[in-house]
C-alpha cells in the first residue's frame, strides 16, 4: 500500500509540475506576443489610436479551454520547449478536384495508391488516441476532403469523441454546397473555404478548372446553415489577385464571414518566387488607406492569425504572416497526413509513419511512443523564409491544407 500511494504521489506530481509549465510558457508567448506588435510595421502604426490593445488578459481562461479539467493531458503533446499540441489536422486524401498552382504542380503528383492511405478505422483510432492524450480540436483537410466518399461517417464518429470540442474542416467547396447539411448533422462545428479571386477567369486560371459560383453558393449555404463565421481563406500572389484585396475585405460588410489573407508559401513544385509574395504589411497598409476604422483584436497565444475588425462590417479580416512574421513559439498544431505519416511542422521535412506500426499490430501505448518522440523532436521555430524555399518538403496537396 505504501508502494502504491507513494506512486499516486509521484503521478500526480509529475501531472501538476507539466500543468504548471504549460502555463509559465503560454504566459511567456502570449508576454513575448504582445511585446512583438509594438515593433509591427508601419501601417498598423498609423491606425493605432484605433487599434484595440494587443494583450491578453483572458488568455489563462481561454487556455483552460485548451486543456482538460482533470490532469489527464498526456506528454505525449508537449514538445521540448513546453509547447502543448491540442490541434489535429487530417488529411483525408490526396485527390482534389481542383489544380490549384500553388498547391499541386503543373505536371501532377504521384498519388499514394488507396491500399496505402488511411482506412476510416485507422483514422478515427489514431483520432480517439489523440483526443483522449488531450487534443481538442481537428481539422480535416486534403486534398479536398469532401471527396471522400465516407467523409460524413468520420466526422459523425469524431464529433463523438469524449473531448473532441471542435471538429472543422478546409474545403475548396465545389461540392460543399450539397454536402454540408448532412455534414453539419454528423457534428462538423467549423469551416474554413479556400477562395483566392472572385473573378471568374482568373479562378479558372488559377484552379485548373471552373467553379467560382459553386464557391459563393457554398460560402451562401455556409452562412444559411448557421456557420458563424465562415471563413475564407485567400493567398494573396503579386501580380495575380493582389488588386482584389479590398474586393475580399467587401465580403466582410453585411455577411459573418472572416477573410483571411495568407502569405504566398514555399512547397515543392509551385514555383515560389519572393517576388510573387505580397507581405503582411503591404496588405494591412491597402486594408488601411481603404477602411480606416480597423481595430485589432485580441488573439490567443496560438492563434495563427492576426485578426482585425472594421467598424459596421458583419464580419472580420485576419492576416497568416507564416513568412514574414511567424508564429512559431504559439504552435499547437500536428499534422496526419492521408498515407499515416505525422508530420509536427508543416514546413519541416520530418515525418514519421503512423500506419506501419498500427498495421504491424503496434498498441497504443507503443503508437503515443512514437507520438511523443516525433512531438519532442519539433524545433523551436520553423527555417527562415529563403531556407524554407530550398528545403524539400512535399507538395501541399500531399501535406494537406
Amino acid at each position: 500500500m505504501k508502494v502504491s500511494n507513494m506512486r499516486r504521489c509521484v503521478s500526480k506530481f509529475t501531472a501538476d509540475w507539466h500543468m504548471c509549465f504549460r502555463n509559465l510558457n503560454f504566459f511567456l508567448v502570449g508576454f513575448v506576443g504582445s511585446s512583438s506588435v509594438s515593433r509591427n510595421f508601419v501601417a498598423e502604426r498609423s491606425f493605432s489610436s484605433h487599434a484595440a490593445p494587443k494583450t491578453y488578459a483572458s488568455s489563462s481562461a481561454k487556455l483552460a479551454d485548451d486543456q482538460t479539467t482533470d490532469n489527464s493531458v498526456s506528454d505525449m503533446l508537449v514538445d521540448s520547449f513546453g509547447r502543448l499540441h491540442t490541434y489535429l489536422r487530417i488529411s483525408l486524401t490526396e485527390r482534389c478536384n481542383l489544380r490549384c498552382q500553388y498547391c499541386m504542380p503543373s505536371e501532377g503528383v504521384e498519388l499514394t495508391p488507396s491500399p496505402q492511405l488511411l482506412s476510416r478505422s485507422e483514422i478515427i483510432r489514431l483520432g480517439n488516441l489523440f483526443v483522449s492524450s488531450g487534443v481538442n480540436k481537428i481539422r480535416l483537410t486534403g486534398g479536398e476532403p469532401t471527396i471522400r466518399k465516407d467523409i460524413e461517417d468520420i466526422c459523425l464518429q469524431l464529433s463523438s469523441l469524449k473531448g473532441l470540442k471542435t471538429l472543422a474542416i478546409t474545403t475548396n467547396g465545389i461540392t460543399l454546397a450539397r454536402k454540408l447539411p448532412k455534414l453539419k448533422d454528423c457534428g462538423l462545428t467549423s469551416l474554413n473555404i479556400s477562395l483566392d479571386t472572385l473573378v471568374p477567369a482568373k479562378f479558372e486560371f488559377l484552379t485548373r478548372r471552373k467553379g467560382l459560383e459553386r464557391v459563393m453558393e457554398s460560402i451562401d449555404a455556409a452562412i444559411a446553415l448557421g456557420y458563424n463565421p465562415v471563413k475564407v481563406n485567400c493567398v494573396v500572389m503579386r501580380g495575380f489577385n493582389d488588386d482584389e484585396i479590398c474586393d475580399f475585405v467587401e465580403l466582410t460588410r453585411e455577411k459573418p464571414i472572416n477573410v483571411r489573407f495568407i502569405e504566398f508559401m514555399p512547397f515543392d513544385g509551385n514555383v515560389w518566387n519572393v517576388k510573387k509574395l505580397v507581405p503582411y504589411a503591404e496588405v494591412m497598409d491597402r486594408v488601411v488607406k481603404r477602411f480606416p476604422d480597423i481595430k485589432r483584436l485580441q488573439d490567443h497565444p496560438t492563434e495563427t492569425a492576426k485578426n482585425f475588425k472594421i467598424d459596421g462590417h458583419c464580419g472580420s479580416v485576419s492576416f497568416i504572416t507564416s513568412m514574414t512574421e511567424h508564429f512559431c513559439a504559439g504552435c499547437n498544431r500536428l499534422r496526419l497526413l492521408a498515407d499515416g505519416n505525422f508530420k509536427v511542422c508543416l514546413f519541416g521535412p520530418s515525418e514519421v509513419s503512423l500506419r506501419d506500426p498500427i498495421r504491424s499490430g503496434a498498441d497504443d501505448e507503443e503508437l503515443r511512443e512514437i507520438i511523443g518522440a516525433a512531438v519532442k523532436r519539433k524545433k523551436a521555430a520553423h527555417a527562415g523564409m529563403f531556407d524554407i524555399a530550398k528545403t524539400a518538403n512535399r507538395p501541399m496537396i500531399h501535406i494537406g491544407g
